[in-house]
């Protein structure tokens, strides 16, 4: 199986460009409130310059429908990435206006917290709401969660399964060999700085899991 991969809080073209240089499948745009928090229009501006096989997928926390249809529409997202309190009747309403194709696709953040197992439950079950879930351990903390106690809880999800949460190019790969997850993401373990991506970093980390998928 092969890994997919979202390089996550994109600022820049340079960034974007280094980060499907590297091998990324998907690039994330925050729009939460953020220190790596972008604009609609700066997004598009990225955007614009990307291969139309890159997916394109805006960070939102408990924003109105309204505005997140906006932004999807002016920057040209492919996906949102959820990570507030969103229910399936938000992305019902949220999904109410794009009749067209292809459909928006929505990825529902799950933190690992001491509320996960009952939490990640509640997800699972809107089968038809949600086409992935991110685990992570807190938006924007760059804290990993304990992978082994997360474990037991995946295994019949039933949902396509994304690990985020503190990931490096010296962790990723026993991330995938304990959870086995359909994607990865990563913000501050590829960065030189907040906000600014180091391409010897991104390199590394997706050669850390093309290792893992081949073990």
């Amino acid at each position: 199986m092969r890994t997919w991969i979202k390089i996550c809080a994109t600022t820049s073209i340079e960034d974007a460009l280094a980060s499907i240089a590297a091998g990324a499948d998907a690039l994330g745009f925050v729009f939460a409130p953020s220190k790596r928090r972008v604009s609609a229009d700066q997004a598009q501006a990225i955007i614009a310059e990307l291969p139309a096989n890159i997916e394109r997928i805006g960070v939102f926390s408990n924003d109105s429908a309204v505005h997140v249809r906006e932004v999807v529409e002016l920057a040209g997202l492919s996906a949102v990435q959820l990570h507030g309190e969103e229910s399936p009747e938000f992305v019902a309403q949220l999904r109410s206006k794009w009749p067209r194709a292809p459909r928006i696709g929505v990825i529902k953040t799950v933190l690992v917290n001491e509320s996960f197992a009952q939490r990640f439950q509640e997800v699972c079950r809107d089968q038809d709401c949600f086409d992935s879930i991110l685990l992570d351990a807190g938006a924007g903390s760059g804290r990993t969660f304990d992978w082994q106690k997360a474990k037991p809880h995946l295994a019949r999800s039933g949902k396509r399964l994304i690990v985020a949460g503190g990931l490096t190019p010296q962790n990723v790969g026993q991330a995938i060999r304990v959870l086995s997850p359909w994607g990865v993401d990563v913000v501050s373990g590829v960065e030189r700085e907040p906000g600014r991506k180091d391409p010897d970093k991104l390199k590394a980390f997706v050669a850390a899991v093309r290792r893992a998928d081949q073990s």
